[in-house]
């Protein structure tokens, strides 16, 4: 089955790391195991970064446009015409403009992986980005939910609860578990490298430096661990961005202990979470935390705040500590029990192996995918 691949957010192959591409790759992949042909539909990314409806509109019309471009391209060269239309993460600011269009004209199933409906976006400036969402929902054939805490309001929009389709988060564990075997070879590394004492536990956090809720998360971060200085520890930071000064600025009570890496390329992260001994995110407004569920699979337990669907990848007790989002007092108490505790921090981070084997693997993904393609690509008896 040939399927046109659509991120609105951002596309599989674009330069900059961020957990939204990792899963739009995670998916191409699945898809592609599966047997079926993946093909990029369009890099078009419809974000908006302000609530002005007159650049919306703007973004609606390229989206539109650029649909009936591909309408054309794709009925010169048949070979090109997709069998299905599969959009990843959608939301009021970044819709898809592009993919309901397609699927309508085309006669072909409309697949959404990820979406998400925020009902207080009904009325006001983001009233044209909610209400194309709600659209696209609608037309779908199926909405593979990534994200639990996304469930309720999309069962709003759909005509049938059926079309609301679970698939968890997942991932390839293989280099994860390769980076495991050898993490004392990368600590040593990375110690002589960063100047980090192998001795002290190792924290680490890894997200894009932006003004939203991720710089949020950095300014709770620092002034969490702060809580925490009298304990030993340094903390790794990898990623970079926009709003890099203000994660310096917000970072700063910790002094000497933070070594900042720098973005990285997606195969030098699992080494680097492999060396940690704990991955430390406050995770405010996270959908559910692709670097978390990384972690994870290196065998590093997580302290995370209890946001979105963080729950549905870090199990509380078992792979990691979870804390009310917003809490830093609650979260600087978490991270200091498990600096205490190497013992239970091995314990954790056994457990978290275990759990993304059984839960969160690529291949059972795959499997699944494939099951739900061909189930809207079927014919209706």
């Amino acid at each position: 089955m040939r399927v046109a691949f659509y991120a609105p957010l951002k596309p599989p192959d674009h330069p900059v790391p961020s957990g939204d591409r990792r899963m739009a790759r995670m998916l191409w992949r699945a898809i592609a195991d599966a047997g079926h042909e993946p093909m990029l539909a369009a890099r078009f990314r419809s974000r908006a970064r302000t609530d002005n409806p007159v650049r919306q509109a703007r973004i609606a019309a390229v989206g539109s446009k650029l649909a009936d471009r591909y309408i054309a391209r794709v009925t010169r060269h048949p070979q090109r015409r997709p069998d299905l239309w599969f959009t990843y993460h959608l939301y009021y600011k970044a819709p898809d403009w592009i993919g309901p269009r397609v699927a309508t004209r085309l006669a072909i199933p409309y697949v959404v992986a990820e979406a998400s409906l925020a009902k207080k976006r009904r009325e006001g400036p983001w009233h044209l980005g909610h209400q194309a969402t709600v659209d696209a929902i609608a037309r779908a054939a199926g909405i593979i939910g990534l994200n639990p805490a996304d469930r309720e309001g999309v069962l709003e929009a759909i005509a049938s609860p059926d079309r609301w389709l679970p698939l968890k988060p997942f991932l390839d564990r293989a280099p994860y578990l390769a980076a495991r075997a050898a993490r004392e070879t990368t600590r040593r590394e990375l110690a002589e490298r960063w100047r980090l004492a192998p001795e002290m536990p190792w924290l680490i956090a890894l997200a894009m430096m932006r003004e939203d809720v991720k710089l949020d998360s950095y300014r709770l971060l620092g002034s969490a661990l702060s809580l925490c200085k009298e304990k030993p520890f340094e903390l790794m930071v990898v990623g970079d961005g926009p709003a890099r000064t203000e994660v310096e600025r917000a970072l700063a009570p910790l002094g000497a202990r933070v070594r900042y890496l720098g973005a990285m390329p997606e195969n030098a992260v699992p080494p680097v979470l492999a060396a940690a001994d704990l991955c430390v995110w406050p995770a405010i407004g996270e959908a559910y935390g692709f670097a978390l569920l990384e972690a994870q699979a290196a065998g590093v337990p997580v302290v995370a705040g209890r946001a979105g669907g963080v729950a549905d990848i870090v199990a509380d007790g078992t792979t990691g500590l979870l804390t009310p989002e917003r809490d830093g007092g609650g979260f600087a108490g978490a991270v200091a029990a498990l600096l205490d505790d190497g013992t239970r921090r091995e314990s954790l981070g056994r457990a978290a192996v275990e759990r993304v084997a059984a839960e969160h693997d690529l291949g059972a993904a795959s499997r699944r995918l494939d099951e739900i393609l061909r189930a809207v690509a079927a014919p209706a008896p």
